[in-house]
């Protein structure tokens, strides 16, 4: 479906549990999350409960969401406020000053970014009579809104800022080296829209029947407002997931319901805008000294036992509800999220570790991405850990067998990985159909009983890589990620993740001094 599909099945639903009363309601509509590829730790529960480093219970993104927008509602008409799962917006605004989303049709929360920002965002293009560049929050109206665009686009279309605090527009194209410093572009994060115009997306909804492509609710319902709009972003499919051959036609019936529609933007010159949904962001924001990390007072001991005798080389290391024993080693930057981790396990720089147990000797490498989940087949609870590089591209596929030496698994060709593994590479190798050969199809994941010998096997797996040893995997039942999600047993991957909690709770207990 997408982001924007599953924004109109979300309006079919409304409509169903509340009729016409649907229309008086202000909706919060919380985009959960999809496959989460670049950021495979959130991928069985979805990006909105991603474990944040701080609060007891530990905090997730929902309840900093519902924190950040707390009073928004006040100063809502009835309509739907949507947003994704893995951005957040932290502003100020003076005393009077408030965000009110009142206006007929859209209305966007605009950020100022760096124009390199902008190329994996969306950037509006303001229009300079309604436009100062001073204050606190603006109300200014939007003449085009560029989806992802490269910095070329974003110079001929007018809306790079130029000067101080980006308080002028450029002309289109104009722009001077000086000037680089002062640059910026204003980026999208939420936005807002009547009940009117949902009425209409619903109505259109209706008539499509079943949805025959993945909808974006941002490039595809703002890219067809505003009066500089034009049909052109229809065909173009380079931002697509998955292009499917009715996607244009569906893209043309929207810019044609859209076109004409009010569409404005509040921009927030005090404000910062955090993307949290890919490994490299998620390790950045939460073990550097970022702004994030600052304006939060996000902890590097968030809710866990990590004892003195535990290493951690400078502190930078996240550990969020897990339990370290003594011995073990962190190396900074990395992350551990609900994971049990033994006396003699180092795990290395810049790695993530999720809802595991590592009980016996191990020695993780830099950059490694490891998570455990609990699957459920012919009633029986089982365990596979997923492991990879964190820089691996797991969005990444081929479309046939004979491409596949160019998939990376840890900076190895995965045809070289499935030779040591004695898997043989064939179609039966990956799951899923018409969804590409990757590393997220790639049957390659053990199942096991228990959740540290599941661990315990994808270690070795990664261990036969890095030393060019053989792991046989034969005799094992294989999954791919895919699969996974697909057999995900969430309510056991919670009672463990609730264990470690009362664990922890118990010890503080214990630690109390006797009053």
């Amino acid at each position: 479906l997408g982001n924007g599909g599953s924004t109109l099945h979300v309006l079919q639903c409304l409509e169903d549990l509340y009729g016409d009363k649907w229309t008086s309601l202000i909706v919060l509509l919380i985009h959960s999350g999809g496959y989460s590829q670049r950021l495979p730790n959130a991928s069985a529960l979805g990006k909105i409960f991603t474990a944040l480093p701080f609060g007891d219970p530990i905090y997730q993104m929902l309840e900093l969401k519902l924190a950040m927008y707390i009073d928004f509602p006040r100063h809502m008409k009835p309509g739907i406020l949507v947003t994704c799962s893995d951005d957040i917006e932290l502003y100020s605004t003076g005393a009077t000053e408030t965000v009110t989303f009142d206006k007929p049709g859209f209305t966007a929360l605009a950020h100022p970014s760096d124009v390199t920002v902008g190329t994996t965002h969306g950037v509006f293009v303001l229009d300079p009579s309604s436009f100062s560049g001073t204050g606190g929050l603006e109300y200014v109206s939007c003449r085009h809104f560029l989806h992802k665009p490269d910095v070329e686009t974003m110079r001929q279309c007018g809306a790079v800022c130029v000067q101080g605090n980006c308080s002028q527009l450029s002309s289109s194209g104009d722009h001077r080296d000086s000037e680089m410093d002062s640059e910026c572009v204003y980026t999208d994060s939420i936005f807002y829209m009547d009940h009117s115009t949902a009425k209409q997306l619903l109505t259109f909804y209706k008539q499509m029947g079943t949805l025959c492509c993945e909808i974006d609710a941002y490039g595809d319902f703002l890219q067809a407002l505003g009066p500089g709009a034009t049909e052109d972003y229809t065909k173009n499919t380079s931002n697509v997931t998955k292009e499917e051959s009715r996607l244009v036609a569906v893209r043309q019936k929207l810019y044609s319901l859209l076109k004409g529609t009010m569409f404005n933007v509040i921009v927030v010159h005090n404000s910062k805008f955090y993307h949290i949904g890919t490994t490299q962001e998620y390790l950045f924001h939460f073990t550097s000294d970022s702004k994030l990390k600052f304006e939060l007072d996000l902890l590097s001991v968030a809710s866990s036992i990590f004892p003195d005798k535990a290493e951690t080389s400078d502190g930078s290391a996240s550990i969020i509800q897990s339990i370290l024993e003594p011995g073990c080693s962190v190396g900074p930057g990395s992350v551990i999220e609900y994971s049990r981790i033994g006396p003699a396990v180092s795990v290395g720089k810049k790695s993530i570790i999720s809802g595991s147990h590592i009980d016996l000797k191990a020695d993780i490498p830099s950059n490694c991405f490891l998570s455990s989940l609990s699957v459920k087949i012919n009633d029986q609870v089982k365990y596979v850990s997923m492991v990879f590089s964190v820089e691996d591209d797991l969005k990444k596929s081929v479309k046939s067998l004979s491409d596949i030496h160019s998939l990376q698994f840890f900076g190895i060709s995965l045809l070289e990985c499935l030779d040591l593994w004695g898997v043989k590479a064939s179609d039966q190798l990956f799951s899923g159909e018409n969804t590409g050969l990757g590393l997220w199809t790639a049957r390659v994941f053990p199942v096991c009983s228990t959740l540290s010998e599941s661990v315990r096997m994808s270690l070795k797996m990664l261990n036969s890589v890095q030393h060019m040893s053989a792991f046989k995997l034969n005799g094992f039942k294989l999954l791919s990620i895919e699969e996974m999600l697909t057999y995900k047993d969430v309510e056991d991957m919670l009672k463990f993740r609730k264990q470690i909690y009362d664990e922890i709770h118990l010890q503080r207990q214990k630690e109390k001094p006797d009053l």
